[in-house]
């Protein structure tokens, strides 16, 4: 999924759970943010280390439980984690979706673009159709609460 993407997908989810909308769009935030840069440099081979290892969870899953802002950057991150694993799946390469066990387990043909090339190559996939549907749907919920926050209802005025 494309970054900005990542983020839409936490907006829904903490609009539709009541969470901190800006804890959630942070945390969707955080696997890019940790693991472009390092591997950007050099320090790390794969684009998904890391900030995407699904191996934090335990350490997620504590956050969680105080609730509130953590639970919101939870949310936000795994949300992250797992919208990237549906697109590498949706895009045919399931094996890819190792990079959830980072570092026990590495996908054995990763992309490995970096994240400018990705784009161009990710632009007609099967999950770009994906994420356009998941762009229509958070279009969906804002006319929806713009529509209810004008009426003062959740039914619109004919």
């Amino acid at each position: 999924m494309l970054f900005v993407t990542h983020l839409v997908v936490a907006w829904l989810l903490a609009r539709l759970r009541g969470l901190p909308v800006a804890a959630a769009v942070a945390g969707a935030a955080l696997p890019d943010l940790v693991d472009k840069p390092l591997a950007s440099v050099g320090i790390v081979e794969l684009y998904h280390t890391v900030g995407h290892t699904a191996l934090l969870a335990p350490l997620a899953a504590v956050a969680a439980v105080r609730g509130g802002r953590a639970l919101a950057v939870t949310v936000g991150w795994a949300s992250h984690l797992a919208t990237d694993a549906l697109h590498v799946v949706v895009n045919g390469r399931p094996t890819d979706a190792l990079f959830l066990a980072w570092p026990l387990v590495e996908p054995p043909t990763p992309l490995a673009l970096p994240p400018g090339a990705f784009v161009w190559h990710y632009l007609w996939s099967r999950s770009f159709f994906v994420e356009i549907g998941i762009w229509l749907f958070a279009l969906w919920v804002l006319v929806r609460a713009r529509r209810t926050r004008g009426t003062g209802s959740d039914t619109p005025h004919r």
